[in-house]
């Protein structure tokens, strides 16, 4: 009975003429963002950060939630078309859904890409009505030791989820950590890490670190990259698959939706990890004939439905524990406490109609989506003809304003500027900044539980072994980080990531 009440709370926001256009304005730019290479849902939220802080909490979260599930729409499209993914969940995507193009079966690889994005973004939504109540009200009974180790554990698995080097995923976290130690200390009111300027106060500005990082350093870098030229079909035919195809696609789209959703939660996983698990799966159990890697639909049915349910799953640790479990829900955490929202279980207990409205939000968002995706896909083909490279200055422009505007302040483009060079050369040395942002956002809130944990056990530091769930969280984070040290699983990591 109380989940009726939440939800009937949740959709009376949620359908409220302000936020439906958020929510629209959301799904539509995600869409947008997903058809066009190169950008990502992470730089449009790192671009639109100053944008939300004129608006309430819950229309901004609406809508920057909208543009990370509509990046997953968005990919298909110009994956299936001209096999060039949108979105880095959307690679698999190519493999047989751009040959059902070339076999002229764009528009039913289009529809079942959609029907399948349509019903795990439906049942991944209901899963955090089910799941995130029981999670927060078990999360309301930690103290700060297992906060601290709750924390720890969420970034080794980050390190552990991460492409490329473990070592230099590690050093990327420690230095994520670093950065949000700079500031003035709450205790002590002493400044440190400051290096004498002022503007380093009240420590590295979110919006100004992001915007660097993803609306700057990651697009100059794709810039060097050749563009893949491909030539955009004219013709994409009946768009609606036969029902033939759907009966095929049912199983697949259930063990997508089942999958993505349990490796959505999974911090660093998320939406790409759901879909190349998925289509692996699926060229094992699906049922002869299987024509996989040659056009088989059932190679685009699973992992669009896993890449869209693991995209709505990874909102439940962020929802519910405060955890990000990638870099989009670390800036919507950014989000919630500019905002003066601390993100955790108290954001139900205290704001519901925040929770309720954002997840009740994600059911208009996901038929919005099978709206715009199906009807309109000639227009998102034309947008593919826009050079990437007339798309940069306004970036740069964009991101400009945005950091001048928060504080009012032009230390932070300067931040911002140091930053973006940073980031390029992070992003030549193969050095991957989404552990350099968990740790950023984590930081400050890991130092703030450590130090209270602390000060209640009078500084004995067994406290956090001493709590049978803190324990768990420990040992838990040092289980991974010996399995990730194993060398036979560590080649077999790096196979995986490399494929």
């Amino acid at each position: 009975m109380d989940a009726l009440a939440n939800l009937a709370l949740g959709f009376g926001v949620a359908l409220t003429l302000q936020n439906i256009a958020y929510c629209f304005i959301g799904v539509f730019l995600g869409t947008v963002v997903g058809v066009l290479p190169g950008i990502g849902p992470v730089t449009t939220v790192a671009m639109l950060l100053p944008i939300s802080f004129t608006l309430s909490p819950v229309s901004a979260m609406i809508m920057l939630a909208g543009i990370y599930y509509g990046a997953q729409y968005g990919g298909s499209t110009t994956a299936i078309l001209v096999n060039i993914p949108g979105e880095a969940s959307s690679v698999v995507t190519t493999i047989d859904g751009h040959q059902m193009a070339r076999q002229g079966r764009a528009g039913p690889a289009l529809g079942i890409a959609a029907i399948g994005s349509f019903f795990a973004g439906c049942a991944a939504t209901l899963l955090i009505c089910v799941a995130a109540p029981p999670l927060a009200a078990i999360a309301l009974e930690f103290g700060p030791a297992e906060y601290f180790s709750l924390m720890v554990c969420g970034l080794i698995a980050a390190v552990v989820l991460a492409r490329g080097s473990v070592v230099k995923a590690i050093g990327m976290v420690v230095l994520g950590l670093l950065l949000g130690l700079a500031g003035t200390d709450v205790n002590s009111g002493i400044r440190r890490f400051t290096f004498g300027y002022t503007g380093l106060a009240d420590g590295i500005e979110f919006v100004a670190l992001s915007m660097a990082i993803y609306g700057i350093g990651e697009i100059v870098y794709n810039l060097e990259q050749k563009a893949a030229q491909a030539d955009v079909m004219s013709r994409i035919g009946r768009v609606w698959p036969a029902w033939e195809d759907i009966r095929i696609c049912i199983p697949s789209i259930l063990r997508g939706t089942v999958l993505g959703s349990l490796l959505g939660v999974l911090p660093g996983g998320g939406a790409l990890l759901a879909a190349f698990g998925a289509y692996t799966l699926e060229k094992k159990v699906a049922k002869p004939p299987r024509n996989f890697g040659n056009g088989d639909i059932r190679g685009v049915a699973a992992p669009e439905s896993a890449n869209n349910a693991g995209a709505q799953t990874s909102f439940i640790p962020m929802l519910t524990l405060g955890i990000p479990s990638n870099p989009t829900m670390a800036m919507m955490i950014g989000a919630l406490m500019i905002h003066g929202i601390s993100p955790g279980p108290r954001v139900m207990t205290e704001r519901p109609e925040l929770f309720w409205g954002l997840v009740a939000s994600m059911w208009v968002g996901n038929l919005m989506l099978v709206i715009l995706n199906l009807p309109l896909v000639g227009m998102w083909v034309k947008l593919l003809r826009i050079p990437y490279r007339m798309l940069f200055p306004a970036i740069i422009g964009f991101c400009c304003v945005g950091a001048f505007t928060v504080n009012s302040n032009m230390f932070d483009v300067l931040v911002m500027a140091f930053f973006a060079v940073f980031g390029y050369l992070c992003l030549k040395l193969e050095c991957e900044p989404a552990p350099l942002i968990l740790g950023f956002v984590l930081g400050p809130l890991m130092e703030e539980n450590m130090r209270r944990a602390l000060l209640i056990s009078r500084g004995d530091p067994r406290v956090f072994v001493e709590e049978p769930i803190s324990l768990a969280f420990l040992i838990a984070a040092v289980g991974l980080l010996l399995v990730v040290a194993a060398p036979a699983i560590r080649m077999k990591r790096e196979e995986v990531l490399k494929e």
